[in-house]
């Protein structure tokens, strides 16, 4: 494979990863992949296309991640979020929950690789950018130990690469269809990180080119950076939302091949975050006013930005005053919104990187 840089990516998030979400992570990292939630492909064809695959340009580079087992629906909704300006379509073959399933998507597709063959290759046909796939390591009690449940899993990659698919992303832990929440599913069914490395070097032996990312466990950067040199590129889900200050690294953990993958949320760092947070929800402001039929609330979007004061002093009080609607609901205006983000602030403590004459870093409000 040629030497390319690492991916560090945004999971797609059922209810997270919107267009607001992804705007605020676009102002923490440059370089990471952004995914939209998964979207069924009936919303798209059928639905509110503008509803669904609308985002800000600031965001590239991103991912539509589409949830369907119909080729040729498949294609139309490709097809349409290619037109929107995506830059790769992702197929959600690892999705548990039973309401996926009853739809005849997500996780139990992994069942049936040759459909999920047939569907990669009508959306390659269609469209001219990357077709990916994201999958579990394998399916309920299945052992990777086991040569047939291992062979079962490499079989699937090898299929969905043959059909065009240029990127795979293994959760590496098995999808157990039966009997587990979606939220057991990311924390039950063990690990299994040699596994995922293993399934890598073998599908790289037939498809040199395409790229395998590792998801699932990836708590922290340091996380990441211990299987830096085992895969092209890490996903990172639940721990990217929460504490999304952890982003602050990625563009210089790329850079340095996984070794920089320390972030100092000082104040200035804080200031240059607000400021962007505010310039988005200012312009979100403007669009609404563009259509009619929306109104402008910014819970849409502080809703998301919770997680950033994870570890500071201050920040309960300062969660409190985001998510607080009586508070929100009245911010309507451009200046309104600085100030409402400005004083939120002034909840927190923080060090700062200037210090004093002795250098010693100095607590400010």
């Amino acid at each position: 494979m040629e030497n390319v840089d690492k991916i560090l990516a945004v999971a797609p998030m059922m209810d997270l990863t919107d267009r607001h979400c992804r705007s605020f992570h676009r102002i923490l990292t440059k370089k990471a992949h952004l995914y939209s939630e998964m979207i069924n492909t009936g919303a798209i064809i059928y639905g509110d296309a503008h509803r669904h695959l609308d985002f800000d340009k600031d965001q590239h580079y991103v991912v539509l991640q589409l949830g369907g087992s119909e080729p040729e629906d498949l294609a139309k909704a490709a097809k349409k979020g290619q037109e929107w300006g995506y830059d790769q379509i992702d197929l959600n073959c690892g999705c548990p929950s039973e309401r996926v399933q009853k739809g005849s998507f997500g996780a139990c597709l992994m069942a049936e690789p040759t459909l999920v063959a047939e569907c990669v290759k009508a959306m390659k046909n269609t469209v001219s950018i990357p077709i990916s796939v994201k999958h579990r390591l394998g399916l309920n009690d299945m052992n990777p130990e086991i040569n047939a449940d291992y062979q079962f899993t490499l079989d699937f990659m090898c299929s969905v690469a043959q059909a065009g698919a240029s990127q795979v992303t293994i959760h590496a832990r098995n999808a157990v269809l039966k009997g587990l929440s979606p939220k057991e599913n990311r924390t039950i069914p063990p690990l299994r990180y040699d596994m995922a490395k293993r399934l890598r070097v073998d599908l790289q032996k037939h498809f040199p080119n395409v790229k395998v990312l590792l998801n699932g466990g990836l708590d922290d950067n340091q996380s990441i950076s211990n299987q830096w040199d085992d895969f092209d590129g890490f996903m990172v889900g639940r721990a990217a939302y929460h504490t999304p200050a952890m982003l602050l690294a990625w563009d210089r953990m790329i850079s340095s091949q996984g070794q920089e993958f320390g972030y100092f949320l000082n104040e200035q760092t804080w200031l240059d975050i607000q400021k962007g947070v505010i310039r988005y929800s200012q312009s979100w402001l403007e669009q609404t006013h563009q259509v009619p039929s929306k109104d402008f609330y910014l819970a849409a979007i502080t809703r998301h930005v919770l997680g950033l004061a994870h570890g500071l002093g201050g920040s309960r009080l300062w969660r409190q005053r985001l998510s607080d609607h009586r508070i929100i609901a009245p911010v309507k205006t451009h200046q309104q919104i600085e100030e409402f983000f400005v004083q939120a602030s002034g909840y927190l403590r923080m060090l700062s990187d200037q210090g004093d004459e002795s250098g010693v870093l100095q607590y400010v409000d």
